[in-house]
C-alpha cells in the first residue's frame, strides 16, 4: 500500500474507521470523512497517524447536492490525487413499507445511492490519473435478504441495491482503467456505546443463526476492503464481496 492517497467516507467509526485503520501505513495518505463526529474522526485520524501515514479530515453531509463532489475534490487537493476511494458512509432504516414515507425514502436513497453516483462521478477522472486505481462501495447484505424471520430494512435495502447495480455499471464503463467492486457486510458488531437498529437481546439471537455463530467486527468487513484496495485484486472487477458469517442469502 505504499504511496497511495485515500479517501474513505463514513470514517469516523465501525466499518469505515477500521478501514482507515487497515489500510494505513507508511507512504499513505487517507483523507478521513464524516458528517460531523469531529471526535470520531480525530480518532480515526490519530489511529492513520499512528501506522505510520499521514490523516487529513473532511466535514460534509453527503445527502446534500454538490456535497459528495466537494468531498472528492477536497481530498485530491490535500491528498495530491486519489488512488483508492471507499464509499462507506449510510445509515439503516428499518421502517416497514406501509409506513415509509416518501421523505424516509428519499434520505436513504440520498445518502447512499446518490451520494455514491456522486462520488463515482466526481472521482472517475482523477482515479484514472491515479496508481492502480481503484472504487469501493461498501453495500449490505439487507439488499439481498429478505425472510420473515429476519429484519427487512426496505428503504435501505433499495438504495444498497442501486449503489451495487452502479458498481456493476461502472466497472464496465471504466474498465479496463479503475476497478469497482463492492463489499457487503452482514450482521455487523457496532462500536461500544455506538447506535444499534437491534437491541441486545435480538444480536444474540442473530449470532445463534449465523453459520459462523458470531457476529461480523468492523475488521472483518474492513480486511475485504484492504483485499480490494490492494495489488492482489488487480482481476476482481464488478463483483460484490458478502462478508457475512455464511449467511445464506
Amino acid at each position: 500500500m505504499a504511496d497511495r492517497n485515500i479517501l474513505v467516507t463514513g470514517a469516523a467509526s465501525g466499518i469505515g474507521a477500521a478501514t482507515c485503520r487497515a489500510l494505513a501505513a507508511p507512504g499513505v495518505a487517507i483523507a478521513v470523512h464524516t458528517r460531523g463526529n469531529r471526535e470520531g474522526s480525530a480518532r480515526t485520524a490519530a489511529a492513520v497517524r499512528e501506522r505510520g501515514g499521514e490523516a487529513f479530515e473532511i466535514f460534509c453531509d453527503l445527502a446534500e447536492p454538490g456535497a459528495p463532489e466537494r468531498a472528492v475534490e477536497e481530498a485530491a487537493a490535500l491528498l495530491g490525487g486519489l488512488d483508492v476511494v471507499v464509499s462507506n458512509a449510510g445509515f439503516a432504516d428499518r421502517t416497514p413499507v406501509a409506513t415509509l414515507t416518501d421523505a424516509a425514502f428519499a434520505r436513504s436513497h440520498d445518502a447512499i445511492a446518490l451520494a455514491f453516483l456522486r462520488i463515482a462521478r466526481a472521482a472517475g477522472p482523477i482515479l484514472r490519473e491515479g496508481r492502480d486505481p481503484r472504487l469501493i462501495a461498501v453495500s449490505s447484505f439487507v439488499a439481498h435478504l429478505f425472510r420473515n424471520d429476519v429484519t427487512v430494512f426496505a428503504a435501505s435495502a433499495a438504495a444498497k441495491a442501486g449503489v451495487e447495480a452502479l458498481v456493476k455499471a461502472l466497472a464496465l464503463e471504466w474498465a479496463p482503467a479503475v476497478t469497482v467492486n463492492a463489499v457487503a457486510p452482514g450482521y455487523t458488531r457496532k462500536d461500544p456505546g455506538a447506535h444499534a437498529a437491534l437491541d441486545a437481546a435480538q444480536w444474540d439471537a442473530i449470532a445463534a443463526r449465523i453459520p459462523l455463530k458470531r457476529l461480523g467486527t468492523p475488521d472483518d468487513v474492513a480486511a475485504a476492503i484492504a483485499f480490494l484496495a490492494s495489488p492482489g485484486s488487480a482481476y476482481v472487477t464488478g463483483q460484490v464481496i458478502h462478508v457475512s458469517g455464511g449467511v445464506v442469502i
